[in-house]
């Protein structure tokens, strides 16, 4: 991902990230099935010693404070200058950073654990192996993934996002082609779960693991 496509997408949360704030989290309040995999994903943390944990993409941090809530140790980390201050001024408790998945701030073998909850949204399909990496390289053997997308194959371009005039680029990950790029990075899949609301694209989440010896 160039810097160029990198500054792009900051600068589209920077704008929409107080309109984001106030539609996306009641969405994940109702999102049953997805705070679901979020509590499979913490038992297996916790049952392999609770290792931190991190949001990566956390937006305003509310899907790093319902991980909190279910007895994890977790940071956020998001591109975005704009959306780590809501997530502090809304989540007080809790440690968010700036940081990019391309080259994110942490050591190697770092975390028990790394969610990416609809955080590669804005990834096109060559940099994916990138962030796969990394998620790879700051995860402990033994750590746990949980990666939610829309699911498909294709790039969407919209004018509009949150209520603000953008001009942005989307792209939605075939589930197959994602699990594939996982096992040939090191991981092992160990669920999948495809979804599909009315009038919503499909969307997919997949769970997989580093494994303990690798």
């Amino acid at each position: 991902m160039t810097d160029h496509h990198l500054a792009n997408v900051r600068a589209l949360y920077d704008t929409v990230a107080e309109s984001y704030h106030d539609l996306v989290p009641p969405r994940f309040a109702a999102d049953a099935v997805g705070r679901g995999m979020l509590a499979a994903f913490a038992d297996l943390v916790r049952a392999d010693g609770g290792r931190p944990v991190a949001d990566l993409g956390c937006g305003p941090g509310h899907v790093a404070a319902h991980l909190a809530a279910l007895g994890l140790s977790v940071t956020g980390i998001d591109l975005s200058p704009a959306m780590v201050a809501i997530a502090r001024r809304s989540h007080p408790a809790l440690p968010f950073e700036v940081g990019s998945m391309t080259d994110l701030p942490l050591p190697d073998a770092r975390l028990g654990g790394i969610v990416a909850w609809w955080s590669i949204v804005h990834t096109p399909p060559q940099v994916l192996p990138m962030i796969v990496a990394e998620f790879h390289r700051t995860l402990v053997p033994g750590g746990h993934l949980l990666l939610g997308f829309h699911a498909g194959d294709e790039v969407v371009r919209r004018d509009q996002a949150y209520g603000h005039p953008v001009t942005v680029e989307s792209y939605r990950h075939p589930p197959e082609r994602v699990a594939g790029l996982l096992e040939r990075a090191g991981f092992t899949v160990t669920a999948r779960l495809v979804t599909q609301e009315p009038d919503s694209p499909q969307g997919a989440c997949l769970l997989a693991r580093r494994p303990a010896a690798d």
